[in-house]
């Protein structure tokens, strides 16, 4: 008995699933997760097993209503990131932080423009083309550091220190995300 969670048990995971799942999409291990943590908080001695027959269920259900899906989940966020000037290394850990399986984040990323990206993080931090203030040896190493450190290659930082404002521009207008 201590194995098998209560009617009431499954009535509130149900519940919750749905008030979660309305809010924001979530991944089947976020899922799994936020249930797997409220259930230990609202039942007073439930066992390991019943948290887990809970959270499994949840996820059933959700799957069965069509609103968990991993693989648009990746795709969405990764538009989103691309959109916002992530690059594919970063978007690739979030993903992964996320509970997205490996062959799935390879799958999303497989159209993300790296080039286009790194445009849109320069012109969001005023660097290459887009810098507004005279380039000295320090500002040149601050841009380049800040490329690396967002996961952007050398290569590409520096096609992007080297463009024009007006080749920048037309990359970005001609480019679509995906």
């Amino acid at each position: 008995m201590d194995q098998i969670p209560t009617p009431r048990m499954l009535a509130w995971a149900r519940n919750s699933t749905v008030y979660r799942l309305e809010r924001k999409m979530m991944t089947e291990k976020q899922l799994f997760d936020a249930i797997a943590r409220k259930a230990k908080q609202k039942f007073e001695g439930i066992s390991d097993a019943q948290i887990k027959a809970v959270a499994d269920f949840a996820v059933k259900f959700a799957y069965d209503q069509q609103a968990l899906n991993d693989v648009a989940y990746a795709e969405i966020r990764t538009r989103s990131a691309v959109r916002s000037g992530k690059s594919r290394k970063a978007i690739a850990y979030k993903l992964a932080s996320k509970g997205i399986e490996s062959d799935t984040v390879v799958a999303a990323l497989d159209a993300a423009n790296d080039l286009f990206a790194a445009i849109i993080f320069a012109r969001k931090r005023g660097f290459g083309p887009f810098r507004r203030g005279e380039l000295d040896e320090k500002r040149k190493t601050k841009e380049l550091s800040a490329f690396a450190r967002n996961g952007f290659g050398f290569e590409i930082g520096k096609t992007i220190f080297h463009m024009s404002r007006q080749e920048a521009e037309d990359l970005l207008h001609s480019s679509s995300v995906f």
